[in-house]
Parts: C-alpha cells; sequence; structure tokens
C-alpha cells in the first residue's frame, strides 16, 4: 500500500509528526520497533520525572516537622517508587496509541529499514513487509553514548536505560558525567539517602547553562552531601569481591573510590539505525543528518527530524521539529526556529533556560544588561519553603530580553513567560508593567524584569 508520509521513529517527534501530518489530511504510517513514545516517554523525561516527584515528596516528608507536622514510620519502598513510574509511562503510552487510532495514522511495530527512495522494509513479527511511501521523515532518534573506559563493561555498571529499571537502590552511586541526565538521577538518589559521588571532567557541571547557575548548584549538592568531583578523569573501572572501584585522576593525582554501581552518563549521540546512508547518498555530519531549516535532507522527499539530526537533542525540540517537517510536506511552508528553545533540569532546585547565557554575551562583544532576584524576598516561595535560588535575566541595550536563566521552585513552569518573551522580542519593561498575581512564584519573574531598567521593588 502507498502511503503519502512513512515515518521512522515514534518517539516525541515521529508521533507528533505523524499527527500533524494526519491533521493536514494525508496518509501516514508510523513505524516503531519498540514501544511508542521513544527515548522520552519510556526511558528518558517521564520516568525520571515520575522519580522526581518521589524524591521530592520523600524530601518534603523528612521536613514535615518544620511545617508543624509529625508522621509515624517513614521509609522508602523503592520498587513501589518504580511501579507508579512504570504506572505513569504506561498510562501515557496508551494514550499515545489512542492518538493514533483515533487519527487514523498506521502504526506498524517493526524495524524499518530506508535503503532506496520511497520504499521502507519493515521486519515484524509476522516477516518483512515493504511499503510504499511518497515522502519520509527519519526520526530514529539517539542513544547513550558508552565511554570506552576499561571496566565499563562489568555488570553494575550501565547507562539511565538500565538504571531506571532497577527495583533496588545502591548504598553507593558513582555517576561518571555531570550533565543534565546524570545530575538528574544523582539528585533522585541522593534524596532516598544512596551515597552519591559525580565525577566531570569539565571544570564545571552542567557546561552548556550560564555559568553562574552551576556555581551556585554546586556548593547546595555538596552541602546535601554529595560528593563533586570536577577536572576529574576517570581511569578504569574494576571489581573487588562485591564491589566495583572506579579509579579518578585529578590535579592531586590518582585515587580509587569504592561503590556498588555505576552511572554512565556522557550524553547521547544520533541513531540512524535502518538508514543506509551510504546507498541513498544522504548527508551527514559528525553522525548525524544534515537539515535545512525545513527539516529538509539533501534528498528530494527525505526529511530528517530530532535527534537523529544532532543540535539541541531536546523532546520538545523535536516535536517542533516534527510539525515543521509535516507542515512543508503537507502546505509547503514552515521553518523551524531555535531563538527560543527553552531548557529544564530536574535536579534539586530545579534550573531552567533560553536565549543567551551572560558568557556568550561577553564573547561577542555585545552591550547587554543584567537583573538577578532572589526567592528568597518572594513571599510564595518562604512559605513553601524553597526560598533557595534567584531569576537572572538578561536584555540587550535596549531593554529587550535576550536570556535568562532560573534556579529555584518550579523553574520548569515560571521559564515559559521568559521564552515567549525572547521569542517574540519584549521587553523587559513589557513583563515589569504586567500585573502578576500575589502571592505567586511569578512574581521573582517580574522582579527581575523590573531591575533591568530600573530596580527590583522588594530589595533593598
Amino acid at each position: 500500500m502507498e502511503y503519502q508520509v512513512g515515518i521512522l521513529g515514534g518517539g516525541p517527534g515521529g508521533y507528533v509528526c505523524a499527527l500533524r501530518v494526519a491533521q493536514l489530511g494525508l496518509s501516514v504510517v508510523l513505524i516503531e520497533g519498540e514501544r511508542l513514545g521513544g527515548t522520552c516517554l519510556n526511558r528518558g523525561c517521564i520516568p525520571t520525572k515520575a522519580l522526581v516527584k518521589s524524591a521530592d515528596l520523600w524530601r518534603e516528608i523528612g521536613r514535615a516537622e518544620e511545617y508543624g507536622l509529625f508522621v509515624g514510620e517513614k521509609r522508602v519502598d523503592y520498587g513501589a517508587v518504580i511501579a507508579r513510574k512504570d504506572s505513569v509511562v504506561n498510562a501515557l503510552v496508551g494514550g499515545v496509541e489512542k492518538l493514533m487510532k483515533a487519527a487514523n495514522i498506521r502504526v506498524v511495530k517493526g524495524w524499518g529499514e530506508f535503503k532506496e527512495p520511497g520504499r521502507i522494509s519493515v521486519t515484524t513479527e509476522n516477516g518483512v513487509e515493504h511499503i510504499g511511501v511518497e515522502n519520509v521523515v527519519i526520526a530514529t532518534g539517539s542513544v547513550p553514548v558508552r565511554i570506552p573506559i576499561p571496566g565499563a563493561d562489568l555488570p553494575g555498571v550501565g547507562t539511565s536505560d538500565e538504571i531506571l529499571e532497577e527495583v533496588e537502590l545502591p548504598k553507593r552511586l558513582i555517576v561518571i558525567g555531570g550533565g543534565v541526565i546524570g545530575l538528574e538521577l544523582a539528585t533522585i538518589y541522593q534524596a532516598f539517602g544512596v551515597q552519591v559521588s559525580v565525577v566531570e571532567t569539565l571544570p564545571t557541571l552542567l557546561p552548556n547553562i550560564d555559568e553562574e547557575i552551576p556555581k551556585r548548584l554546586t556548593p547546595l549538592l555538596k552541602r546535601s552531601g554529595m560528593e563533586i568531583l570536577t577536572k576529574t578523569m576517570v581511569k578504569q573501572i574494576h571489581q573487588e569481591g562485591e564491589n566495583l572501584v572506579v579509579q579518578v585522576e585529578d590535579s592531586k593525582g590518582v585515587r580509587e573510590i569504592t561503590t556498588d554501581r555505576v552511572l554512565l552518563s556522557t550524553g547521547r549521540r544520533p541513531s540512524l539505525r535502518g538508514i543506509d546512508v551510504a546507498n541513498l547518498g544522504l548527508e551527514t555530519e559528525a553522525g548525524a543528518i544534515k537539515v535545512t531549516a525545513q527539516m529538509q535532507t539533501n534528498l528530494p522527499g527525505v526529511y530528517a527530524i530530532g535527534d537523529a539530526v544532532g543540535g539541541i537533542m531536546l523532546a520538545h525540540v523535536a516535536s517542533a521539529e516534527g510539525i515543521i517537517a509535516a507542515e512543508h510536506i503537507g502546505l509547503g511552508s514552515g521553518t523551524m526556529s531555535y531563538r527560543a528553545i527553552p531548557s529544564a533540569i530536574f535536579t534539586h532546585p530545579e534550573i531552567a533556560s533560553v536565549g543567551s547565557t551572560e558568557q556568550e554575551l561577553k564573547a561577542s562583544g555585545k552591550v547587554y544588561r543584567v537583573s538577578k532576584f532572589p526567592f528568597s524576598a518572594n513571599g510564595k516561595a518562604l512559605t513553601l519553603g524553597e526560598s533557595v535560588g534567584i531569576v537572572k535575566i538578561l536584555a540587550d541595550e535596549k531593554g529587550v530580553i535576550v536570556g535568562a536563566s532560573i534556579m529555584g521552585p518550579q523553574a520548569s513552569n515560571l521559564i515559559a513567560e521568559l521564552v515567549v518573551a525572547v521569542e517574540k522580542g519584549l521587553r523587559a519593561e513589557d513583563i515589569a508593567r504586567t500585573i502578576h498575581a500575589h502571592p505567586t512564584l511569578p512574581e521573582v519573574v517580574m522582579e527581575a524584569a523590573h531591575g533591568i531598567d530600573e530596580k527590583p521593588l522588594h530589595l533593598a
């Protein structure tokens, strides 16, 4: 059977693209070898956020007496925590399946191969099916990078894919990599009483965000009991009895850290599984597919989206790219903009950002203004018992907001107002003069906006 669009991969890029294609009245087939939702829904964004909720609640229970509340026996049943995570994931996967059915999108469960224009071959449990397609959207996602450390293949050493399936907590955990995934899982495990060490080669954690944020976050993590080792190389991992021993080296020399479990969290790389790049003549760069702003490859009728194209590997970016690809196929219009891409990091406290960082503005030589406002001066934050952190806004010489960073309670929600500001070129005054409800956390954003042109009102 012929379809107007064939999509390889059912993650947040692929399935959203399929939905938009269907809305435009085109016939579409979606091929996925595993469960719909991809890494984000099954092994990334959603399962980790379910664990974050359990960890946050456990922290609050530990502080209950501060709020005048006294509870009885307190214990963690980590198997039940994982079961809840699985329940949330299953509900959302089921929801995506219902969306596909409601939109009359054919979903083929199997591994697709794209070797020649106009045809996708899918290996299913019933054999190989050849599907004719007018347009192809490659949305094959990414896989964790396994760095070549001696001992990285030992039992007890794994990536986030494996650790999210474990139903027992280790007593000790070493996280190799101080990026987003590593720190999120580190703070989850630390909340449950696991002794956590984070090893990062670079001088700072979270190297891709405004450098002031990790400078503020690192001492908070250390104060909570987490060991943070920056400028530190992992030399090897070996086994001693039932323990794993990680050999690290920093400016002081080589030492060994004993642990029960090692998490490899050193990034992800594009997966081009099933794509015959050479035979097709598909252009790639650094292992990722090259595309235009319309998500077109160098081949007519072939598009690529999400982690497969490299760049910003975030679920919401993949979804946005999927919509652009669908609209370019169906309407002949649409251009992807990366002007205002929000990033949310679910550590404790949360972190979120959008637009330029201060170090980028300094390096560019552009004139800019900075304003910061602390959560400690916000009434709602104090009532929540979450008063650590800041909102930082960056604006150009005319007061137009070009970037922002937040560290504090509900940062992932608060960033939305600033994403709109960066995308639409709003001045800080536009936010400062907009009435915000009281008492609420968004008042911190309003106060920081006041500081671009004048001075925050509730700051001495």
